[in-house]
């Protein structure tokens, strides 16, 4: 099992050069990841202030030596996947190869999208997700590539350099169980970030369904990730590590701490990231 922080690209305290700080403290206190929110707004309060998660991951891989980085997760049909790749490319080479790239359909509710004239529907949210990430991995690999979509379509073109990590960037994808949708598209990457209706955290049986069913759809033979979002005590290791074992005993691989209610407070997210992560 490793551990990561689940870190809200908004709130009162979180402006870059505080994300970084933090992405310093944890890698000294022990922790294996640092992964950012990437959201255009808060739903729930859009008068908060928000930072770009790409360019806060750019300050965190130059603060950093050893964690992996990432988003948890973008929302790829809001973005030129041809951006994207170059984005990530970028920061997959700034961090020496630690970059993984989650993605989903972002909130359900599609006011990321509807709010600038985006269309905003499931069904068009999801086939741009599918021809989003055949670009990205495409453009990953410094070999030419022309694709031709309902959405997109690109001429033949190569991207230099390509990504450091090979074959490619790690992709984790995000979704909402019992909904199949995202957890076969998971089965085609290299991970998952699983939730459940309505808006919980799956619990350990829940997940051994999920991952039955992404291996039953699975070709490749490659590492599978599935990344908890969940948040211990902070003060009874115990309870924590019994809760995480029952995870890890279901398939997890990643343990990822939320910080959320600690996002206005740069003193409280500090207090947390000190302690270290919750290890079994």
């Amino acid at each position: 099992m490793l551990y990561g922080l689940y870190v809200p690209n908004f709130g009162k305290s979180l402006h870059v050069r505080a994300l970084a700080e933090l992405a310093y403290e944890a890698e000294e206190s022990g922790w294996d990841g640092f992964f950012l929110w990437n959201h255009l707004i808060d739903e729930r309060n859009q008068r908060v202030p928000i930072v770009d998660p790409f360019i806060a991951l750019a300050a965190i891989a130059t603060s950093t030596k050893r964690i992996r980085i990432g988003t948890t997760v973008t929302a790829l049909p809001r973005y030129r996947p041809w951006l994207v790749a170059r984005q990530t490319a970028t920061l997959d080479d700034l961090s020496n190869g630690r970059m993984i790239l989650g993605v989903g359909l972002g909130f359900m509710t599609g006011l990321e999208y509807a709010m600038f004239g985006e269309p905003a529907d499931n069904k068009t949210r999801a086939e741009k997700l599918d021809e989003g990430l055949e670009i990205i991995a495409g453009l990953w690999s410094g070999k030419p590539l022309s694709y031709n979509g309902k959405h997109y379509h690109v001429k033949r073109t190569t991207f230099l350099p390509p990504s450091t990590q090979k074959p490619r960037i790690p992709i984790w994808v995000g979704g909402f169980w019992p909904y199949k949708g995202p957890f076969l598209r998971a089965a085609r990457w290299d991970g998952v970030i699983p939730l459940k209706l309505p808006f919980r955290r799956p619990e350990p049986n829940d997940l051994r369904s999920i991952l039955n069913y992404v291996r039953s759809h699975r070709t490749s033979k490659t590492p599978f990730d599935a990344a908890i979002i969940g948040w211990g005590t902070g003060k009874n290791p115990a309870r924590d590590a019994q809760k995480i074992v029952s995870y890890a005993d279901a398939g997890a691989t990643w343990w990822l701490e939320s910080l959320y209610t600690a996002r206005d407070s740069r003193d409280r997210m500090g207090r947390r990231i000190r302690k270290g992560p919750p290890r079994t």
